[in-house]
């Protein structure tokens, strides 16, 4: 439990890192036209639709071509 535990904090941390990373050099990302912001008070509700479908995009794409050079 111990070791899954800190696996999954490491790859947090890789994670959390390269989506700073990721920010820096493609300034925008998270705030493309079709992302969902509304903002009430001191609520605000964020729902990334525009970023989230070109995540799912680029990933295909990559592990389609880690898959088709992977042969």
């Amino acid at each position: 439990m111990g070791r899954t535990l800190m696996a999954i904090g490491t790859l947090l941390l890789v994670v959390g890192a390269a989506i700073a990373l990721f920010e820096r050099f493609l300034p925008g990302i998270g705030r493309l036209p079709g992302d969902i912001i509304i903002r009430r008070g001191n609520f605000t509700f964020y729902f990334p639709i525009a970023t989230s479908l070109l995540a799912s995009i680029g990933l295909t794409l990559l592990f389609w071509l880690w898959q088709r050079l992977g042969r």
